[in-house]
């Protein structure tokens, strides 16, 4: 597996640059990602790798001294939610290196996610190009071609303006990240009768009663005292942006799915820009935080939005403490 000088396959000029890894087993892994690391290091350009922990320790047993010199994100617990991913990975380390180029492996779809949690990966994959149009970057994406589901592969292509695989780099005629975005912008499905699921509607009057009706069936549920002040806060986000900016009220839901409690707030408020939640903003209780806290604070968020409603569900595991 071979990449051009460089080591990105693709040229250097363009400001932006977002290759798809498409590899077979560990030799391959390494041997696409390893060089991608070392040209970073001897370009003088800040580098980062976020993968899943296993992968973690190849990579630097394979760099071996240089490997002190990368940051090192496990991409399975902060970007367990993929809508965290570009602020809270990306960008935040791209933005702590403002004023050249900066080179980063992201690995946010491997083995193991789970089909509730993948339309999010892909779309995060997608916006991936609108986040960082413009910027000197360049994003390595590694997809495990021999165990991911084929769809995840074409989505693959949809997202990646260049796949590199053992043929070496080479553009992807099916470039079309809109395409993505919209595909999986789908109608959420419901819970089952089993979850138990409980509603509430509510106006701008209601938010302390909406919080309340979230911290009590979050414990009824199975959450622990700090995931219920994480879901109190959620809550509070969605159900204020739902009054101030989805028609003045919403209705809010929860229940029990696979370890998780799901809490949904739905508006007749339409989300327009596809990168809400997803573009760094001060996190002070000052303001500028809406989605984005929310997208912090969960183990994933699904969105659904369209002419006739927005719906955000948000998924808190109950084996986790909570970040409070």
């Amino acid at each position: 597996m071979s990449l051009r000088p460089g080591g990105t396959g693709v040229a250097r000029e363009d400001a932006f640059v977002h290759p798809a890894l498409f590899y077979r087993g560990d030799s391959e892994y390494l041997a696409g990602t390893v060089p991608f690391v070392r040209a970073g290091l001897d370009a003088g350009e800040p580098v980062a790798v976020a993968v899943p922990g296993p992968r973690t320790a190849q990579l630097k047993g394979a760099l071996g001294a240089a490997a002190g010199q990368v940051t090192w994100v496990d991409m399975a617990e902060a970007g367990r939610n993929p809508g965290r991913i570009i602020p809270g990975v990306l960008r935040h380390f791209a933005d702590r290196h403002a004023g050249g180029r900066v080179r980063i492996i992201g690995e946010p779809v491997w083995p193991g996610r789970s089909a509730t949690e993948y339309p999010a990966c892909a779309q995060h994959e997608a916006l991936i190009n609108l986040a960082f149009a413009g910027h000197e970057a360049t994003i390595l994406c590694p997809y495990d071609v021999a165990r991911l589901d084929p769809v995840a592969i074409a989505d693959a292509r949809a997202t990646h303006p260049v796949v590199i695989d053992r043929y070496g780099p080479h553009p992807s005629g099916d470039y079309a990240p809109h395409r993505v975005i919209g595909r999986y912008n789908l109608p959420l499905p419901e819970p089952a009768e089993s979850a138990g699921a409980v509603a509430m509607a509510f106006d701008i009057d209601a938010l302390p009663l909406v919080r309340e009706f979230a911290c009590h069936w979050g414990a009824r549920f199975g959450l622990g005292t700090g995931a219920v002040g994480d879901l109190e806060l959620a809550v509070n986000e969605l159900a204020a942006n739902s009054c101030l900016h989805g028609g003045g009220s919403g209705t809010a839901r929860l229940w029990s799915e696979n370890g998780h409690v799901v809490c949904e707030v739905s508006d007749a408020g339409t989300i327009i820009d596809p990168l809400a939640g997803r573009r760094p903003a001060d996190m002070s209780p000052n303001g500028g935080r809406g989605i984005l806290m929310v997208n912090h604070l969960a183990d994933l968020v699904r969105v659904h939005t369209g002419p006739d409603g927005t719906t955000i569900r948000v998924y808190m595991s109950t084996q986790s403490p909570g970040l409070s």
